[in-house]
């Protein structure tokens, strides 16, 4: 639980007391590689925070291609987030990149605690606000840049991404096909 502490307590001023009072929610869990956590049509009822490897949160279009939404790897949480807050079926997936370890607070916890500790509303406005932007950012890029500046901007932001996923992810998480990405890689 260090860890989540640590993270919590650099996105937040909270005391021992509403920390200890919070951190028992959370469990844990261990993922294997390409395991699904959450599938389409599941309801996401659990928010996951990134111990040890990687998540990510994807959706398949019509034509069955994947979409990377969002990759966590460690000290980063991630859920399935429309359906973690409407409590419907989820349109995305959640799976594991590498073997993970986990640890999650499920939906109605989560919900409880914001009831009655007023310091978790705020470290849920910062997730919130995180996820917001990230997904504006991710939209924007799409929209405003070209495949080479997308990549060039992900070595130079997430590089992290690049050096441990695979190239069929780092292609679906960038929008481009793994033709584009292997031409990409090529000139670099």
């Amino acid at each position: 639980m260090e860890q989540l502490t640590q993270f919590i307590r650099d996105k937040i001023s909270i005391s021992d007391q509403d920390l200890n009072a919070i951190l028992p929610f959370f469990r844990t869990i261990f993922v294997k590689k390409n395991e699904l956590v959450v599938s389409h049509g599941e309801f996401g009822k659990q928010l996951y925070f990134v111990k040890k490897g990687c998540i990510r949160i994807f959706f398949i279009n019509e034509e069955g291609q994947e979409s990377t939404r969002f990759l966590a790897f460690e000290n980063h949480f991630a859920s399935a987030l429309v359906s973690f807050i409407t409590k419907e079926a989820s349109l995305e997936y959640v799976q594991a990149l590498e073997d993970s370890h986990l640890l999650y607070i499920d939906q109605s916890d989560f919900f409880s605690l914001l009831e009655k500790y007023p310091v978790w509303e705020k470290f849920y406005r910062n997730y919130l606000e995180f996820a917001y932007v990230t997904n504006t950012n991710s939209l924007m890029s799409f929209i405003t840049m070209d495949a080479q500046t997308r990549y060039e901007n992900l070595l130079k932001e997430k590089p992290i991404i690049v050096k441990r996923l695979p190239n069929k992810v780092v292609a679906s998480y960038l929008n481009i096909s793994q033709e584009t990405l292997s031409r990409l890689k090529s000139k670099k």
